[in-house]
């Protein structure tokens, strides 16, 4: 005969047995989880915060867009330094020696000062002064244009939203001021909005560009903390205005509260690799010597099929 092995084989039951209906069962509890799906859904309904767009960010805040819209140009945004998938700013985020999005490259390819500032721009049909400016930073050379920027960055740090317009106190900045008004007024209108989504093909619900126009400023950011979204808030298991969010999210997000994940550069990737460690593991629970017994030494079971056993 086989040899019984303990560890792996259950052994063979030799006890009565109690009719059980499942069908009965499972209408009970299908009809007590809709109750309260209707209940709940009615008593705290849903979130419903609007969502953030470049129009609405550069009415409400049109100096951190002007900010944002310079610092696309000046190279210094988290999008022109983002790396793989989008450019080659940076190597990304490592997981030992290896540089994980840098191995799959740029496969969505965003260019910050040509994307989000040149082409919308060139789009505005019927201004004067607008195609002048640009006709001027097209003409001139990167050296050029590197020293317009740099003078209009310093003194950004005083800029202004007075009478409809950003008022930078700066000289010698070539067509910036008329380019950075152009842009925020087109923003203003949403007309920025439509630029960015507007691609190739029939449909255009690709938000990427837009999205990463809004991350790169401290609107959005401001917005999330005060709602308790970031990542050092457990962000990934909430929802807007206080409301109930993911709570078996709980593991995956508790990583990012404790060091050294909480400082490192690298926590996306580290918390990635972690979960998928522990999902592995979850996997493998059947196949490991000494952890697979564990629900049959501490008898659990018994305490679920109690009925069962006090008549057996």
């Amino acid at each position: 005969m086989k040899r019984f092995r303990p560890d792996v084989d259950a052994p063979e039951y030799h006890g009565p047995y109690a009719p059980y209906d499942i069908i009965k069962e499972g209408t009970i509890a299908f009809v007590v989880v809709a109750i309260l799906v209707v209940a709940l859904a009615t008593l705290f309904g849903s979130p419903d915060t609007k969502a953030v767009t470049i129009r609405s960010w550069s009415n409400a805040d049109p100096v951190d867009f002007a900010t944002t819209a310079l610092g696309e140009l000046n190279g210094t945004t988290i999008t022109a330094g983002y790396g793989a998938p989008y450019n080659h700013g940076s190597l990304g985020q490592e997981l030992g020696p290896l540089h994980l999005a840098n191995l799959v490259g740029v496969t969505i390819p965003v260019n910050p000062v040509q994307d989000f500032v040149i082409a919308p721009l060139t789009s505005v049909p019927n201004d004067h002064p607008l195609r002048v400016a640009l006709a001027q930073w097209h003409t001139a050379s990167s050296a050029q244009r590197a020293t317009w920027v740099s003078r209009y960055s310093h003194a950004a740090v005083h800029m202004t939203w007075s009478n409809g317009h950003i008022v930078v106190p700066a000289t010698d900045t070539g067509p910036l001021g008329v380019m950075i008004n152009s842009l925020t007024q087109m923003a203003r209108s949403g007309a920025l909005d439509q630029a960015l989504v507007t691609g190739h093909g029939f449909y255009t619900t690709n938000y990427t560009k837009p999205l990463l126009f809004v991350a790169d400023g401290t609107y959005f950011a401001n917005l999330a903390k005060s709602q308790h979204l970031l990542g050092n808030q457990w962000g990934m298991m909430n929802e807007t205005d206080s409301y109930p969010g993911q709570a078996w999210l709980w593991l995956y997000t508790f990583w990012y509260q404790v060091p050294p994940f909480s400082s490192s550069p690298n926590a996306d990737v580290q918390v990635w690799a972690i979960m998928m460690l522990a999902s592995a593991l979850l996997l493998l629970v059947p196949f490991i010597p000494g952890l697979r017994s564990i629900p049959r030494k501490v008898r659990v079971y018994r305490l679920i099929w109690r009925e069962h056993y006090r008549t057996s």
